[in-house]
């Protein structure tokens, strides 16, 4: 599938004039007179199935379990279903008091039926909506997703399908890759190393120094090389550019004329993520579809992103958004908007497996999903699928919960964290 924005389907009660402004801070004008209603009513929508549950499930114990940098989530009902997560290690590892101390005692004796209330009403127990971001989604994401496992093995259903309805049980997967300080011939050797490896039929590199002010990462790499990976693999390959935020609104633009010359078929985070205005900007000055949201931890920008056309593709990341039923919302007023969803995946723990369940139940999603190799270190059984990269096509399991039997010596290696 080539995605180009004349595929995305318009409507003139999304257009929108704007005009970019120097400070971000200030994209939501009063004069906003945008209808909303649309998008107001996804995020009414029940996500989570709580008819597949006909008694309730009291939340007993939620602990947090940690062996040396990994850090796992472990529930148990007082009927005696157990469910349990990997977080995000990478970001746990600074985060964990966060857990401890204003998510965990929040929990027990709570219903998890009533999950998408617990997450409403947790966000304002001890001030937590103070920590929007990173710092409260990801312990949050932990905890939905054991949660999320607990009741799937009850229900004897996969995660997608406490959330949505199945609409692929298999994933074709893109190659990501970061060869950032390498040149380009440098990194088109990897980049075709890592595509090699996967088979997979669609490829996203990076471009620009992230997050730099236009600073290029050696300078001169992005220009060279972006020709150079279209040469590389030809003209059915769908690539995919991130440039991490590295770009003023007039460089992004310049940068973004060349990607449609070589009919590169996304472009990520053209200008810094809370650039509203100016990503609003860059998206009407190009052909090529906007791709961003990996660093959004706020429904109501996502909201505003997606009314005004300021992204044609919507990239939530599970755990730094704070979980599933979050992003269900998010995936819910995109497609609504005729759009696709393509999540971030967090690149340590299980994040792959819980963004294939994800991919797995959101009617939008795009043709090729995000890889960055499977998790090695946690031994776990699969048996409903091999979890590999087969021609670029992996299988969602399917088993329930998770659908992962998390090796029970290796869960037992890990110490309770205390709050």
């Amino acid at each position: 599938m080539n995605l180009n924005r004349r595929n995305f389907l318009k409507s003139s009660s999304l257009a929108v004039v704007g005009t970019a402004v120097s400070n971000p801070s200030s994209a939501f004008q009063s004069n906003d007179k945008m209808d909303y209603s649309v998008l107001d009513k996804m995020l009414t929508k029940q996500v989570l199935k709580k008819e597949l549950f006909p008694d309730p499930v009291i939340i007993e114990t939620l602990e947090l379990l940690r062996y040396e940098d990994n850090f796992i989530c472990r529930v148990r009902s007082t009927g005696g279903a157990e469910g349990i997560s990997v977080g995000n290690n990478m970001q746990m590892i600074s985060l964990y008091p966060i857990f401890t101390k204003r998510l965990q005692p929040f929990f027990p004796g709570k219903d998890a039926r009533d999950l998408e209330k617990i997450l409403d009403e947790v966000y304002v127990y001890q001030s937590n909506y103070k920590l929007q971001s990173l710092a409260l989604w990801v312990p949050l994401a932990t905890i939905e997703f054991a949660i999320l496992d607990m009741l799937g093995r009850i229900a004897g259903k996969p995660m997608g399908e406490l959330i949505g309805e199945i609409h692929q049980i298999e994933i074709a997967v893109y190659q990501a890759n970061n060869f950032r300080g390498k040149t380009a011939k440098e990194s088109i050797e990897g980049i075709k190393r890592q595509v090699g490896e996967t088979q997979s039929k669609a490829v996203k590199f990076k471009i620009g120094g992230r997050m730099s002010n236009n600073a290029d990462y050696p300078p001169g790499r992005t220009e060279e090389l972006i020709p150079l990976v279209r040469k590389t693999f030809g003209e059915n390959m769908t690539i995919y550019a991130d440039s991490n935020g590295s770009y003023t609104i007039e460089e992004a633009i310049r940068i973004g004329r060349i990607l449609q010359e070589y009919k590169i078929d996304f472009y990520e985070e053209p200008v810094p993520f809370d650039w509203y205005e100016e990503t609003l900007e860059v998206a009407k000055a190009l052909t090529v579809p906007i791709a961003g949201g990996e660093q959004e931890p706020s429904m109501y920008n996502f909201r505003w992103l997606i009314a005004h056309d300021a992204l044609q593709i919507v990239q939530p990341d599970i755990f730094y958004f704070g979980g599933m039923l979050r992003s269900m919302k998010v995936a819910r007023m995109a497609d609504a908007s005729g759009k696709i969803c393509v999540p971030h995946i967090s690149g340590s723990g299980l994040g792959y497996l819980y963004m294939m369940h994800f991919v797995s139940a959101i009617p939008n999603a795009g043709p090729f999903h995000e890889f960055k190799g499977f998790n090695r270190e946690i031994p776990l059984e699969c048996k409903t699928s091999d979890l590999k990269s087969n021609e670029g096509v992996v299988k969602v399991p399917s088993g329930p919960g998770l659908g992962v039997e998390v090796d029970p010596e290796f869960i037992g290696k890990h110490k309770l964290v205390k709050g």
